[in-house]
């Protein structure tokens, strides 16, 4: 498979803030960008050279969009298995059509996880509301498209259970064991379709209603644990033969690192990549779909990334003044719990360091 050439497409699936970053750090590489969306004020639409906006199961769409790309890759992983055939049938498409089955679905996404030999919270399948042994506390979570919080709830004893399985309208889900973990960590990784592994340092990250709310590098993982970070993401992408950026959610407690969950795509905790990289996570990720060399993850300096939710963005000229490098996304709408856009300071690293 030849590596796409300077001025070839890369089609992009998902018109949001990640597919709008990604298109941007193809237009560095001198690639164009194909967006496919079915949101008509889709942010990515604004920065792409070409777009289509039509629903992810309209056949005729989904093969003339292909048709006009080189290869395929998609900036959220809930695209319906379908379309995703579709694409495959005439275009690569990374990551593969396997990892989206994995990581579509937490209990095949823990099980997976446990198959390699690495450590996760306690976890069950649940397809009922009732008779089930809950451990105090639990988190239940509906097995397909959650994210940001949403289709999970803390549960007590199995009325606590019955009741969110309700609310969840009695979806598939997952019953996890609570974690004591001390904070929270993630590992993004690059993985080229020659095998190499290129990984950022590990941001320890801060969640606020189950959004992230800032992450910071470098974070408190030792050194020895950052390695270990690091080996856990590369035995995930190995195993999955991997294609792209992805993400590794991680508690940390005292005595381990556990897997929380993988994210097959750039992600929220790595956009401070852009500023405080060489080669940021957008621009590593073309660069793997495209079958370029990856580039340099090393980072030149020290970097906090804020999140700004809902209205936060609605005084832009302050944040404009605020001294850090000010992202914003371009959506038509602030509402409560929607990322906005996100700010990154930068302090240059300590010679100590």
């Amino acid at each position: 498979m030849n590596a796409v050439p300077p001025g070839g497409t890369i089609g992009i699936l998902g018109g949001g803030q990640l597919g709008r970053m990604l298109a941007l750090a193809a237009a560095r590489l001198g690639l164009k960008t194909h967006i496919y969306s079915p949101e008509t004020d889709a942010p990515a639409f604004q920065v792409s050279t070409a777009l289509t906006c039509a629903a992810f199961d309209d056949k005729a769409a989904l093969e003339n969009f292909a048709a006009a790309c080189d290869v395929v890759t998609f900036e959220f992983e809930n695209v319906p298995a379908r379309t995703v055939d579709i694409i495959a049938a005439s275009r690569p498409m990374f990551p593969s059509a396997a990892t989206l089955a994995v990581t579509q679905d937490r209990f095949e996404e823990k099980s997976f996880v446990a198959s390699l030999g690495l450590k996760t919270a306690p976890f069950r399948k649940v397809d009922g509301g009732k008779d089930v042994d809950v451990p105090a506390p639990s988190i239940l979570k509906t097995r397909r498209f959650g994210y940001d919080g949403k289709g999970q709830a803390k549960v007590a004893n199995a009325t606590d259970l019955a009741r969110a399985f309700e609310s969840f309208r009695r979806a598939p889900c997952i019953l996890e064991g609570f974690v004591d973990f001390e904070f929270e960590a993630s590992m993004i990784a690059a993985r080229g379709r020659d095998g190499a592994i290129a990984a950022y340092d590990p941001p320890e990250n801060i969640h606020q209603d189950h959004i992230l709310r800032r992450s910071i590098v470098p974070s408190r993982l030792t050194e020895a644990q950052s390695g270990e970070a690091k080996a856990i993401a590369k035995k995930i992408a190995d195993a999955l033969d991997y294609v792209g950026v992805l993400a590794v959610e991680l508690f940390v407690t005292k005595d381990a690192l556990l897997v929380n969950e993988i994210a097959p795509r750039v992600h929220n905790s790595g956009h401070w990549t852009i500023e405080a990289c060489l080669t940021s996570q957008f621009e590593q990720h073309i660069r793997a779909v495209a079958g370029w060399p990856l580039g340099d993850p090393a980072r030149h300096s020290d970097a906090v990334m804020d999140n700004l939710i809902g209205a936060e963005t609605d005084d832009w000229r302050a944040l404009a003044a605020g001294g850090g490098a000010l992202h914003l996304y371009g959506k038509s709408e602030s509402r409560p719990g929607r990322k906005m856009g996100h700010v990154t300071y930068l302090k240059a690293m300590t010679a100590a360091r």
